[in-house]
């Protein structure tokens, strides 16, 4: 592994090498028993995957705290909270998610080429371009209330959830620094700075809402600005370790180099952001859905909870996600397409076992998932009923982000994006329409015509284009692309 690995104040554990560009190393690896192959590639993955399931994890759950904290003000605070928190929020993360994995393609690709100058410039493009697209959506956080009100929500709901996605705004834009450096950090393979910061920030978060909510009783706004705050700490945590001593080859401090080339890098950014968007958003339409239906603050609050257990759960696929970008990234930009189609491999068989463990979870605890967020027996008694739907969501979800981001990390973003759009929305929304305003079959009808009649094509289309991929002609490509990026003015 390059030398820049164990820089700074936090060490990361020796490994064996995460990267070799020598063909004759690549043989050796072509020759040993598949068994032992498995697990050398299962080491140099679990290396990227662990820290970064553990990281999404910490982060998701500050979100999940706050939800359940604003559960205990009451039902209106906790809808506001879970619409302000699943919708606008939700919006944000997925587009900056999206644009900033433009990173894991260009940065894990330049480093498996050992062009370690570029990242640090690239990580500076990324900032500007973010920042610029976070003043573009502020908007939608200062217009919450009525952009919910013509969606169909309540109206105590939207004129509450607005107030609080208005508090949120800080932690928009810590977003537009913070997911840049993350993906910074993981091309190098420096996971576990990003576990250790986002630990920290969670513990933070745990201890200052309960004193807000429980202790001094300040209210759901104070707790919305202990939110901001502890986001606010992870991204200044990252830069302090990048900026002093952590990255002594790839940061070398602020270039006006990063002012160049911007517009190639929105493009880039722009189809990875459209990509995951898509695959983000969709499920969060199915809050905006349920706006006319019966008994909406119920239909509201138990989607909230099985679409915050999900989104729970799903930080271990996007830790897959995260982790085989990095390694496809890696491996084609050190030339070893062979590599990179077997770190896909291990990828989906492992992420797929663990979506079945968490299949049978749901299925046997049912009627006890939605205690942590409430104890109201009608909308437990809906999250009860729509625990084989959560289920089998959790299921097809264990594979469509990994080969997300199989597609990452070979700079496909474009053209996923046209397969999510198609498969997503020209295909599983109008099913699930019709699964409610045509046969009546209420949020269930809804949510399994998106899965069955979205995710699941999207997940096949996806698994046909990497089971045919030329994995040779992709390194080769990569290469090209490197070199392309690394001079671009």
């Amino acid at each position: 592994m390059a030398t820049n690995g164990t820089g700074g104040r936090v060490e990361e554990p020796a490994l064996l090498p995460l990267l070799d560009t020598t063909s004759s190393t690549h043989q050796h690896e072509l020759d040993e028993p598949l068994h032992k192959r498995y697990l050398v590639e299962s080491k140099k993955l679990w290396h990227i995957v662990g820290p970064a399931i553990f990281s999404r994890i910490a982060m998701y759950s500050t979100l999940v705290i706050t939800q359940a904290l604003a559960g205990h003000l009451g039902d209106l605070e906790f809808a506001a909270t879970s619409i302000a928190t699943s919708l606008i929020l939700g919006f944000d993360l997925g587009l900056v998610l999206g644009m900033a994995s433009a990173l894991e393609t260009l940065c894990g690709q330049a480093y498996g080429a050992k062009d370690y100058r570029m990242l640090g410039v690239y990580l500076q493009r990324s900032w500007i371009v973010l920042f610029l697209t976070s003043v573009l959506i502020l908007p939608l956080y200062i217009f919450a209330s009525p952009v919910l009100k013509l969606l169909g929500q309540p109206a105590d709901i939207s004129e509450l959830s607005g107030v609080v996605a208005i508090n949120l705004i800080p932690l928009h834009f810590s977003l537009c620094f913070q997911f840049p450096i993350q993906r910074f950090l993981q091309s190098q393979l420096k996971t576990y700075v990003i576990a250790w910061v986002t630990l920290g920030a969670l513990i933070f978060h745990s201890i200052m809402s309960w004193l807000v909510v429980s202790w001094f009783q300040l209210g759901l706004i104070a707790m919305i600005m202990t939110l901001n705050i502890s986001l606010w700490l992870i991204a200044l945590g990252l830069f302090a370790y990048t900026a002093f001593g952590g990255c002594p080859d790839t940061w070398t401090g602020f270039s006006m180099e990063a002012f160049s080339g911007l517009w190639a890098f929105v493009k880039l950014s722009t189809s990875s952001g459209v990509m995951l968007c898509l695959e983000e958003w969709y499920y969060r339409i199915l809050i905006v859905m349920t706006g006319n239906l019966e008994n909406i603050k119920i239909a509201v609050d138990a989607l909230s909870i099985c679409m915050s257990i999900q989104g729970l759960e799903m930080m271990i696929p996007f830790g897959f996600c995260a982790g085989i970008g990095v390694r496809v990234a890696n491996e084609l930009g050190a030339g070893n397409g062979k590599g990179a189609r077997f770190a896909t491999i291990v990828s989906v068989t492992t992420s797929i076992v663990i979506g079945l463990f968490f299949w049978l979870i749901i299925i046997l605890f049912h009627k006890e998932i939605a205690l942590i967020f409430t104890n109201s027996e009608p909308i437990l008694d809906v999250v009860s009923d729509l625990s084989l739907l959560l289920a089998f969501t959790i299921l097809l979800n264990s594979v469509q982000p990994v080969l997300s981001g199989v597609a990452v990390g070979s700079g496909w973003q474009s053209y996923v994006a046209y397969i999510n759009l198609g498969c997503y929305y020209l295909i599983g929304l109008p099913i699930g329409f019709a699964m409610e305003w045509i046969f009546n079959l209420g949020v269930m009808g809804i949510w399994a015509g998106m899965i069955f009649g979205g995710t699941a094509i999207q997940t096949v289309v996806l698994a046909i284009i990497t089971s045919r991929c030329d994995w040779e002609k992709e390194a080769q490509r990569a290469s090209t692309h490197v070199k392309k990026w690394a001079t671009v003015h």
